[in-house]
Protein backbone atom coordinates (compact mmCIF):
# COMPACT_ATOMS: atom_id res chain seq x y z
CA UNK A 1 0.00 0.00 0.00
CA UNK A 2 1.35 3.30 -0.80
CA UNK A 3 1.96 5.89 2.20
CA UNK A 4 -1.25 7.91 0.50
CA UNK A 5 -3.69 5.62 1.08
CA UNK A 6 -2.23 4.44 4.62
CA UNK A 7 -2.50 8.15 5.23
CA UNK A 8 -6.59 8.78 4.27
CA UNK A 9 -7.53 5.64 5.86
CA UNK A 10 -5.90 6.39 9.51
CA UNK A 11 -7.80 9.99 8.81
CA UNK A 12 -10.34 8.41 8.71
CA UNK A 13 -10.65 6.30 11.43
CA UNK A 14 -9.56 9.24 13.50
CA UNK A 15 -12.18 10.74 12.39
CA UNK A 16 -15.10 8.49 12.36
CA UNK A 17 -15.22 8.50 16.42
CA UNK A 18 -14.73 12.10 17.18
CA UNK A 19 -17.27 14.37 18.27
CA UNK A 20 -16.79 17.54 16.31
CA UNK A 21 -17.35 20.49 18.17
CA UNK A 22 -19.95 22.53 17.11
CA UNK A 23 -21.88 19.77 15.36
CA UNK A 24 -24.06 18.23 17.99
CA UNK A 25 -27.79 19.87 19.19
CA UNK A 26 -27.32 22.96 21.23
CA UNK A 27 -27.47 22.14 24.77
CA UNK A 28 -29.69 25.46 25.44
CA UNK A 29 -32.46 23.71 23.58
CA UNK A 30 -31.83 20.20 25.73
CA UNK A 31 -31.98 22.57 28.88
CA UNK A 32 -34.80 24.70 28.44
CA UNK A 33 -36.68 21.38 26.91
CA UNK A 34 -35.31 19.84 30.64
CA UNK A 35 -36.91 22.44 32.57
CA UNK A 36 -40.12 22.65 30.52
CA UNK A 37 -40.61 18.79 31.68
CA UNK A 38 -39.56 19.72 35.70
CA UNK A 39 -42.44 22.63 34.94
CA UNK A 40 -45.14 20.18 33.67
CA UNK A 41 -44.11 17.94 36.69
CA UNK A 42 -43.78 20.52 39.37
CA UNK A 43 -47.52 21.52 37.81
CA UNK A 44 -49.10 18.15 38.27
CA UNK A 45 -47.73 17.86 42.33
CA UNK A 46 -48.84 20.62 43.21
CA UNK A 47 -52.51 19.67 41.94
CA UNK A 48 -52.84 22.55 38.66
CA UNK A 49 -54.49 21.38 35.76
CA UNK A 50 -52.82 21.00 32.53
CA UNK A 51 -54.12 23.98 31.00
CA UNK A 52 -53.51 26.50 34.19
CA UNK A 53 -49.54 25.33 33.93
CA UNK A 54 -49.40 26.56 30.25
CA UNK A 55 -51.29 30.14 31.35
CA UNK A 56 -48.71 30.21 34.02
CA UNK A 57 -45.52 29.29 32.19
CA UNK A 58 -46.32 30.97 28.44
CA UNK A 59 -42.39 30.57 27.31
CA UNK A 60 -42.15 26.99 27.84
CA UNK A 61 -42.91 24.43 25.33
CA UNK A 62 -46.48 23.19 25.53
CA UNK A 63 -45.10 19.58 24.70
CA UNK A 64 -42.36 19.52 26.89
CA UNK A 65 -44.48 20.44 29.55
CA UNK A 66 -47.37 18.37 28.93
CA UNK A 67 -44.45 15.33 28.74
CA UNK A 68 -43.57 16.37 32.02
CA UNK A 69 -47.41 16.54 33.56
CA UNK A 70 -47.69 12.93 32.53
CA UNK A 71 -44.82 11.37 33.54
CA UNK A 72 -45.71 12.92 37.35
CA UNK A 73 -48.90 12.12 36.84
CA UNK A 74 -48.28 8.47 36.09
CA UNK A 75 -45.81 8.42 38.74
CA UNK A 76 -47.63 9.60 41.34
CA UNK A 77 -50.62 7.05 40.16
CA UNK A 78 -47.68 4.22 40.44
CA UNK A 79 -46.71 5.23 43.93
CA UNK A 80 -50.18 6.27 45.27
CA UNK A 81 -48.81 9.50 45.95
CA UNK A 82 -50.77 12.82 46.92
CA UNK A 83 -50.54 16.26 45.49
CA UNK A 84 -49.34 19.43 47.39
CA UNK A 85 -51.89 21.90 47.18
CA UNK A 86 -50.47 25.57 45.75
CA UNK A 87 -49.50 27.78 48.46
CA UNK A 88 -48.76 30.68 46.02
CA UNK A 89 -52.72 30.84 44.69
CA UNK A 90 -52.89 32.56 41.00
CA UNK A 91 -53.19 35.97 41.10
CA UNK A 92 -56.95 36.87 41.40
CA UNK A 93 -58.09 39.62 38.96
CA UNK A 94 -58.98 42.81 41.26
CA UNK A 95 -62.60 43.45 41.60
CA UNK A 96 -63.44 46.79 38.99
CA UNK A 97 -65.08 49.21 40.69
CA UNK A 98 -67.48 51.60 38.87
CA UNK A 99 -67.90 55.21 40.43
CA UNK A 100 -70.53 57.75 38.85
CA UNK A 101 -70.17 60.92 39.38
CA UNK A 102 -73.25 62.62 40.90
CA UNK A 103 -73.81 65.55 38.35
CA UNK A 104 -76.65 67.55 37.89
CA UNK A 105 -78.54 66.42 34.83
CA UNK A 106 -78.84 69.08 32.21
CA UNK A 107 -83.03 68.77 31.79
CA UNK A 108 -83.27 71.37 29.22
CA UNK A 109 -80.07 70.42 27.46
CA UNK A 110 -79.95 67.79 25.32
CA UNK A 111 -77.29 66.68 23.42
CA UNK A 112 -77.80 65.98 19.01
CA UNK A 113 -76.23 64.45 16.81
CA UNK A 114 -75.81 67.71 14.61
CA UNK A 115 -74.56 70.00 17.23
CA UNK A 116 -71.80 72.26 16.17
CA UNK A 117 -68.30 71.67 18.07
CA UNK A 118 -67.25 74.33 20.59
CA UNK A 119 -64.76 75.80 18.20
CA UNK A 120 -66.83 76.91 15.76
CA UNK A 121 -66.11 73.98 13.21
CA UNK A 122 -62.35 74.93 13.08
CA UNK A 123 -60.27 71.72 13.09
CA UNK A 124 -57.33 72.17 15.44
CA UNK A 125 -54.10 70.26 15.42
CA UNK A 126 -54.73 68.00 17.82
CA UNK A 127 -57.91 66.41 16.01
CA UNK A 128 -56.15 65.95 12.83
CA UNK A 129 -53.81 63.69 14.54
CA UNK A 130 -55.93 61.62 16.05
Amino acid sequence: MTPRLLLILALALLLAACDIPGMGPDPRIAQREADAKAIGGACRHALRGIEDCYRLNEKASKTAVFDGWKDMDQYMRDNKIEGQAPTVGVAVAEKEEIIEDKKPADEGKEKTADARPRNGGKTSANSERL
